[in-house]
């Protein structure tokens, strides 16, 4: 197992939230980082591995409010970057970049959905994946008293259809009820809500897909969708324990599916460990395989995918830095 950093030198005070695309040989990583989560000075950044190490920090984006949740994509010939802005999560909105060079150049911001001031339309966090009928599917959320899921389909990249919403049944929550202390570095708005937020996707065969998601509720839930990702059965826990913090999986070439999250049954738990876990039979089980990270700190928000026989993973590590682990599916197992 490799590990890099891919801040060599920090420009701002804390980074979270890494997304990681794979284009020709090289990796490329997106985050946001300021003076802390949630503030106006909060911008969206672009590292770029090549066979010299990770390149110096590309400030992208750094609007008038606060920049959350890069997602790269990869569809339609062009590169695109989502992200959310807005200094209430309730109510921020989703902007796209686009690149048809790789991410060297970039279109100018245009909102994913115009006039959108539902809580984000496309992807809230994790990366979009493509069906195999070409439909690119994207997990949104929203963060308002009751959290709830999404998916949005999209047949082109600009045009979006939202599903049905996801959530847990008979779930209530009390209107401005603060549901955990945590000396966790958040914005503080995150510790209102209760419910399900940030699906991970993947297909298991024509029209069967399927999500995992962050929880409130001391563990990972799933949902599932016979239909392309239009409608989903409401959210049931699985076995898997949830910090009510970020995961993130991948379906891999080998036909298994790899899990990074903290595995800590606690709302707003600790972010530590760092764990990679692994299924064979489409997520009804899971093998824990190593930790990435034990020690004490925040570890979390991680970002996995699969190229050929190498899984890369990013996550956020001290909130000081980005980290990226890079091994074999021979090493994973």
């Amino acid at each position: 197992m490799q590990k890099t950093m891919v801040i060599k030198k920090s420009l701002v005070d804390f980074c979270h939230a890494s997304t990681l695309i794979s284009l020709d040989a090289e990796l490329l990583c997106c985050y946001f980082g300021g003076s802390r989560e949630g503030k106006a000075d909060v911008g969206i950044y672009l590292s770029r591995q090549t066979s010299a190490g990770w390149s110096e920090p590309q400030l992208l984006v750094n609007g008038a409010e606060a920049n959350w949740n890069p997602v790269l994509c990869a569809y339609n010939n062009q590169l695109l970057l989502f992200y959310k802005e807005g200094q209430a999560i309730a109510s921020w909105r989703t902007y796209v970049l686009r690149s048809q060079d790789g991410g060297r150049n970039w279109s100018r911001p245009e909102e994913l959905v115009p006039g959108d001031m539902s809580g984000g339309r496309g992807p809230v966090r994790n990366k979009c994946i493509v069906l195999r009928d070409g439909t690119l599917l994207a997990g949104g959320s929203v963060e308002r008293g009751l959290w709830t899921a999404f998916v949005d389909r999209s047949t082109d990249g600009s045009c979006w259809e939202q599903s049905a919403p996801v959530f847990i049944s008979g779930l209530t929550y009390g209107g401005g009820e603060k549901t955990a202390e945590s000396d966790i570095a958040v914005s503080r708005q995150s510790f209102y809500g209760r419910g399900i937020i940030q699906p991970s996707l993947w297909e298991s065969s024509p029209n069967q897909v399927h999500m995992l998601l962050r929880s409130s509720e001391g563990y990972i839930y799933r949902s599932d969708s016979d239909d392309g990702g239009r409608g989903w059965c409401p959210a049931y826990p699985t076995e898997l324990p949830n910090n009510n913090s970020g995961l993130d999986l991948v379906h891999a070439s080998d036909g298994r599916l790899y899990l990074v999250c903290n595995p800590v049954a606690a709302n707003w738990g600790m972010r530590s460990p760092l764990s990679l876990f692994c299924s064979v039979d489409n997520g009804k089980t899971w093998q824990r395989l190593l930790d990435l990270e034990n020690q004490s700190g925040e570890f979390s928000y991680p970002a996995i995918i699969n190229v050929g026989e190498k899984l890369y993973i990013s996550y956020t590590w001290q909130r000081e830095n980005i980290a990226v682990v890079e091994l074999s599916l021979a090493e994973a197992n």
